[in-house]
């Protein structure tokens, strides 16, 4: 087992760990900002049971290696549109925030903290046993085909296994890590392409999925909606998914991060009939997205069509639209490709 000061000198160690961000609330609850992503310089001490200070000359010491991971300032316009999204009343001319992941660095950077070293230590014994438990084989029910039990092992197998092992050792390889992605690809292409197999073998036994998914939408309250667009985010390997389910969200409903660490924020649109996303909707969301840390994944997801108006607006400023025939492929199990 390797010992937790290890964290502390080596940051290929520390990068092949970052996306493990539940460990702190396992250690210790983290308080956020009311945007549900954040935390202050203050509220980062506090957690550690520190000083300001010391996270200030962490952050003078670590500065290039903590922005990678989410930290950053906020000054002039962007501090004034965070204040009115997030509600925060602050008169301080900037605004120093950190991401879950930038607290997490903090973790693995902090050293006269205990609080820091029992993440440091909660983090590795997680490592060691992902590295070491034995495949999950679970035994086949009676009810499901043949050609279905070897599917769903297969694709569990690489889906749960395989892919994270690659996942860990793309974290820590050198040279080789251009390889290791292309293999880790080819497995993913491997995985879908099994799912694929079997809705179509669904298809031809006189099933119709792609019906049965819409009527299960079209179900749905806003909420349950909401509900639904997470599972989909962590089904394609998304992380610190929270749903905010509030009408006061300012134009984000979910926010997120990818398994390779890029940021999510989300906005749901659950409507009927022959309603479509207007223009003033998109300028919202699209507002929202680039003033609440510079999202780097702004999706609009909805289930219907969007207006000529809205998609110039959402290409114009990079929001990933999905409509109505998008969420119904995503939702069959298509892995969407902005999270890939």
């Amino acid at each position: 087992m390797i010992n937790d000061s290890a964290l502390l000198e080596s940051k290929t160690l520390r990068d092949s760990v970052l996306d493990r961000t539940d460990v702190l609330d396992r250690v210790k609850a983290l308080s956020l900002l009311p945007d549900g992503m954040h935390v202050t310089t203050a509220m980062v001490a506090a957690y550690f049971q520190v000083r300001v200070k010391a996270i200030r000359s962490l952050v003078i010491d670590h500065r290039a290696e903590l922005e990678s991971n989410g930290y950053h300032v906020l000054t002039g316009t962007e501090l004034s549109a965070f204040k009115a999204l997030s509600g925060i009343q602050s008169r301080t001319p900037s605004l120093a925030l950190f991401s879950r992941r930038a607290v997490l660095n903090v973790a693995m950077l902090l050293r006269d903290s205990e609080v820091a070293r029992q993440v440091r230590v909660y983090l590795l014994d997680m490592e060691y046993l992902a590295r070491t438990q034995p495949v999950e084989n679970p035994a086949p029910t009676d009810v499901v085909s043949l050609d279905d039990r070897i599917d769903q092992r297969i694709t569990h197998v690489l889906g749960k296994t395989v892919v994270p092992m690659f996942n860990a050792l793309i974290a820590t390889a050198g040279e080789h890590r251009r390889e290791l992605i292309a293999l880790r690809d080819d497995i993913e292409n491997v995985e879908r392409k099994l799912c694929w197999h079997h809705r179509r073998i669904r298809s031809l036994e006189g099933e119709v999925p792609r019906d049965q998914v819409r009527a299960s939408i079209k179900a749905m309250t806003w909420q349950a909606f909401e509900h639904h667009v997470a599972e989909l985010l962590r089904r394609d390997g998304c992380t610190d998914v929270v749903v905010r389910q509030a009408r006061t969200d300012r134009g984000i409903d979910i926010t997120a991060r990818t398994a390779d660490g890029r940021t999510v924020a989300v906005q749901c649109k659950n409507r009927a009939g022959r309603w479509s996303v207007p223009s003033a909707d998109m300028q919202k969301f699209a507002g929202a997205a680039r003033a609440v840390g510079h999202m780097d994944v702004a999706l609009f997801v909805a289930t219907c069509n969007f207006s000529s108006e809205a998609q110039a607006i959402a290409d114009l400023s990079g929001v990933v639209t999905v409509n109505r025939d998008e969420l119904e492929e995503w939702s069959a199990g298509v892995r969407l490709k902005a999270l890939r």
